[in-house]
């Protein structure tokens, strides 16, 4: 789900500040409304109920037609927004009042100018009550294991059926009747079920005690675009596109899940994917991202592991300042009562957590080697902050040099996408072969 931009046209606000664009960006995790602006903007809030809806005053604006048409801007699948109303409350203060689906807990907060944006006004909109995602995760999986064993007994109860049926014959006139004779011994008939092939477990047979769990961060998305290639393809939509690949290809192995930090275009801070990964207990974390460099000669994929120290390398150093610098670009409410976790979080790493993700990056590495050029042939290391989490090996890939515009055609192409997806999977399934997670307790 992309964002809806609301372009105000060059037509000025008659006073205060000008309003550059409109932009709303709907998703299960969140709802996020940017309005921007050539100066900041102030603005008090409050919820009011019966019906249930967020009441924004915003300072500094007087209503204008283009403003209004942020009524037609919500679409009607948003998970959190039912309707958006705006009008001229006060002089210089436009209000905004939108009417919620769900009880959600709002944060209202202003971004100063960072990368191609102005200034931002956002209204941020959560669920009041956030859903258990091991919960969600394990359910999904009973789901499709249920499906897939009602699948085989539907094909066995055809086969079965088949057998059982005699088989059609045209109709003959009678042979007439012989002679008395001797009895012959005729041979029993075989039952259908002695006709069946060996007998084929269905899915959940030999089930697995411990469910193994991957984490899939694409990088980016929503506000932050990532990098952008020579012909306009963006980061966050093709690390998305392999992302959800590589989701289906985990979930098909017998005993592993695959957990996405966000599954459509929307933007989640660096620390909120670390503890994604961690509520749901993940066994690994795997971070995809194209970026790009400052000269468009660049190529090459490559794979990152956290650092204690100083960075492997000047790229890597750089990479990561440009990977950390997501949440600026992104949007953070750094008033959140959520921000001291956040820097904690972030603090905390670990020898073997490091020696872990060095392994996983190694059979990774090896993988995407046989898809194409490397920008270095060893996993490198660098402080990456989405890479910070103690207890589960986590690993960077940069697939490609989006910048390059040799390697953007190649992202942008659905086989090069799938032979990515390919040597993930088979990477991770090494890693696992050679690393058994450790015994937890945790149910299918």
């Amino acid at each position: 789900m992309g964002g809806l931009v609301l372009l105000l046209g060059a037509r000025e606000l008659a006073y205060g500040a000008s309003i550059v664009a409109v932009r709303v960006w709907p998703a299960s995790d969140y709802t996020r409304v940017t309005i921007e602006s050539d100066t900041a903007l102030a603005a008090r809030h409050f919820m009011a109920d019966n019906p249930s809806r967020l009441v924004i005053d915003v300072e500094g604006l007087e209503l204008s037609p283009e403003l209004r048409e942020i009524v037609g801007k919500v679409r009607s699948d948003d998970p959190y927004i039912a309707g958006v109303r705006v009008g001229q409350n006060r002089p210089r203060i436009v209000r905004l009042v939108i009417d919620l689906k769900q009880s959600t807990a709002p944060q209202v907060f202003t971004l100063a100018p960072v990368a191609a944006y102005q200034h931002r006004l956002v209204f941020d909109l959560h669920p009041t009550h956030e859903r258990d995602p091991l919960l969600a995760l394990i359910r999904e999986k009973e789901s499709a294991d249920q499906q897939a064993a009602k699948a085989v007994q539907d094909a066995l109860g055809e086969f079965i059926d088949k057998l059982d049926k005699p088989p059609s014959v045209a109709t003959a006139p009678k042979p007439p009747l012989a002679a008395p004779g001797p009895e012959v011994a005729v041979p029993p008939v075989a039952s259908a079920s002695s006709a069946l092939p060996p007998a084929v477990a269905p899915p959940g047979a030999g089930k697995v005690d411990r469910l193994i769990i991957v984490a899939l961060d694409p990088g980016h998305g929503g506000e932050d675009p990532g990098a952008i290639g020579p012909s306009g393809l963006r980061e966050k939509d093709v690390v998305l596109q392999v992302a959800l690949q590589l989701r289906d290809r985990i979930n098909a192995v017998s005993g592993m899940r695959a957990m996405l930090t966000r599954d459509a275009d929307f933007f989640v801070p660096l620390h909120e994917r670390v503890r994604k990964a961690r509520r749901v207990q993940a066994d690994l974390f795997v971070s995809i991202h194209a970026d790009a460099f400052m000269t468009p000669e660049a190529r090459g994929a490559s794979v990152f592991a956290l650092s204690h120290g100083a960075a492997s390398s000047a790229t890597a150093r750089w990479i990561a300042d440009k990977e950390n610098a997501a949440d600026l670009v992104g949007g953070v409410n750094i008033k959140s009562r959520d921000a001291a976790v956040a820097r904690a979080l972030l603090d905390m790493s670990t020898t073997a957590q490091i020696k872990d993700s060095l392994k996983l990056g190694g059979e990774v590495l090896g993988q995407i080697g046989k898809v194409g050029k490397l920008h270095k042939p060893r996993v490198e290391q660098a402080g990456f902050a989405v890479l910070k989490a103690p207890d589960i090996p986590s690993i960077l890939v940069e697939t490609a040099f989006i910048s390059n515009p040799q390697e953007e055609s190649r992202l942008r192409d659905p086989d090069y996408q799938a032979q990515l997806v390919d040597a993930l999977t088979v990477g991770i399934k090494r890693y696992f072969a050679k690393n058994p997670p450790l015994a937890r307790q945790r149910a299918l």
